[in-house]
């Protein structure tokens, strides 16, 4: 098969990349440099050239709290680009998978969210994922909405490294202990797209690692896995003030019944960590 990567020099969309040609198909990713996103009439000429059987969108605004300050800016990317996407990938004979994020639910339900629950963002960034959603169901019919949670990887900024880096530092860390989700390693989730893609179970699928934990749980496993002596102390959500309003609970879990289930979030955090330390090894 012939996939393009929207995306393909972040986090997730490298290891997309990875994944891909790990798994024998014919594979060409482009980062924001080399295409905008932005620019229907771009994305079509592109499309139309190369091709690509399927479109795996890892293209997006990522700065939750950014995007209180610029939220036009951050439904451009998240929203209207990944509608014309959808639009430039119909027209080209292609279909198109767009990656989501758990921050489209509110977080009040009181458990793991599944496919069918009411989506209800609190944030400009989960709007902006959720318009993403809409306009990529609307402008191509064969296209996989999924939603992820919490992610971390190597080839971007993330929670695991930010926990390393104060740990080492200070010795001391404080942390959010009243929001829970599913911490997703990019590796994982990377190989669960390119599965997805091979099947024609089109629409809204969960995919996040196994099991939950809050942030303040998150870091405690990071240190323990690590073999670091630091101290972890607790806050809640509005003690730090921070401008995005997060979901206090917003775990996935998926309700399909074929659905591509991921390990479990501490097994991620070990492969990541290995993964991080090789990565190193080799850069020395």
């Amino acid at each position: 098969m012939k996939l393009l990567v929207l995306g393909a020099q972040g986090m997730l969309g490298s290891d997309v990349m990875l994944a891909a040609s790990g798994s024998g198909h014919e594979v060409t990713g482009y980062g924001h440099i080399d295409l905008d996103i932005t620019d229907v009439e771009a994305l079509r000429r592109r499309f139309l050239r190369d091709k690509p059987d399927a479109v795996i969108n890892c293209a997006a605004w990522t700065d939750v709290d950014g995007a209180e300050d610029d939220p036009d800016g951050a439904l451009l990317v998240n929203g209207t680009a990944a509608g014309y996407a959808a639009t430039a990938a119909a027209e080209a004979g292609a279909r198109i998978l767009y990656v989501s994020s758990d921050y489209v639910f509110d977080g009040l339900k009181g458990s793991d969210y599944v496919e069918s629950d009411q989506v209800n963002p609190v944030s400009s960034y989960g709007s902006s994922k959720l318009a993403g959603e809409q306009a990529t169901l609307v402008a191509n019919r064969r296209s996989w909405v999924v939603r992820s949670s919490w992610l971390f990887g190597l080839n971007g900024g993330n929670f695991v490294d930010t926990m390393l880096r104060l740990g080492a530092d200070h010795g001391e860390v404080l942390v959010v202990r009243d929001q829970v989700g599913s911490p997703t390693w990019t590796w994982h989730l990377a190989h669960g797209l390119v599965r997805l893609v091979d099947t024609d179970a089109y629409g809204i699928h969960h995919m996040a690692a196994g099991g939950r934990c809050s942030w303040y749980d998150f870091a405690r496993e990071i240190f323990k896995q690590s073999e670091m002596d630091v101290t972890t102390l607790s806050a809640t959500t509005d003690m730090l003030k921070r401008k995005a309003s997060r979901p206090p609970h917003s775990a996935l879990v998926s309700e399909n019944e074929n659905a591509i289930r991921l390990p479990d979030w501490q097994e991620g955090l070990a492969g990541y960590l290995a993964q991080r330390k090789s990565a190193e090894e080799v850069a020395k």
